[in-house]
C-alpha cells in the first residue's frame, strides 16, 4: 500500500482492478476543509487517461511492475512479434496496442516491455534510436535566413522534421520521447 503523500510522478497504482501510471499530481489545502490530492492517472492497458482525487492520507494498492528486455523480430499483418532475450519465449502484440512506438521500432532491436501479474501493460522504446534517412529533399544552398528545417522519411516509415543538410541516405540519431532529430551519425 502506498499513500497519498508518497505519490511520484511514474509510479503505478492499482485502482478498480487496473493498473495506472501517475502522470501528474498535486497537493490541495484548501482554505476551508480537509487537504486533498488532485491526480492525472493514464491506464496502461488501454492508454486512457482519467482524473482522480484522493483525500489527504489515504493509501492505494501499488501495482508492481517487471521490466523484460525483448528483442522486435518482424512484423506480419497488423501484428509485431518479439523474443523474450532470457527464455526466448515470442510474444506477439498487435499494432493498435503499440499506438505511437511503432514509429521508431526496427527490427532487432532490444526495448523494455512492461508486464504486470502476467500481462503486458506497454512497452519503453530506447531513449535514443539510429535510423537511416530513406528519402528528404536535398537541402538548398543560401536558404539560411533562418533555422529551417525539411521532412525526412526514415527506414521505419515515419516522418520527422531534419535540418538542411541532412541527405538521403545519412544515418541520423533521433530522441524517442520527443521525436526529435538529434545529431546526424
Amino acid at each position: 500500500m502506498i499513500a497519498t503523500n508518497q505519490f511520484k510522478n511514474g509510479i503505478t497504482i492499482m485502482l478498480d482492478g487496473q493498473v495506472y501510471s501517475i502522470v501528474n499530481f498535486q497537493h490541495v489545502k484548501p482554505g476551508k476543509g480537509g487537504a486533498f490530492v488532485r491526480t492525472k492517472l493514464k491506464n496502461l492497458k488501454s492508454g486512457s487517461l482519467i482524473n482522480k482525487t484522493f483525500r489527504a492520507g489515504e493509501k492505494v494498492e501499488q501495482a508492481f511492475l517487471e521490466e523484460k528486455k525483448m528483442q522486435f523480430l518482424y512484423r506480419q499483418g497488423g501484428f509485431y512479434y518479439f523474443m523474450d532475450q532470457k527464455t526466448f519465449e515470442q510474444v506477439e502484440l498487435s499494432k493498435a496496442r503499440l499506438a505511437e512506438k511503432i514509429k521508431f521500432l526496427k527490427e532487432n532491436m532490444v526495448i523494455s516491455m512492461l508486464v504486470c501479474d502476467g500481462t503486458i501493460m506497454g512497452i519503453h522504446l530506447p531513449n535514443f534510436v539510429e535510423l537511416k534517412v530513406r528519402q528528404t529533399d536535398p537541402g538548398q544552398r543560401g536558404n539560411t535566413v533562418k533555422a529551417t528545417s525539411k521532412t525526412a522519411i526514415i527506414e521505419t516509415g515515419a516522418q520527422i522534421p531534419v535540418p538542411l543538410f541532412v541527405n538521403t541516405g545519412d544515418t541520423i540519431k533521433i530522441d524517442t520521447r520527443s521525436e526529435r532529430y538529434i545529431s546526424r551519425v
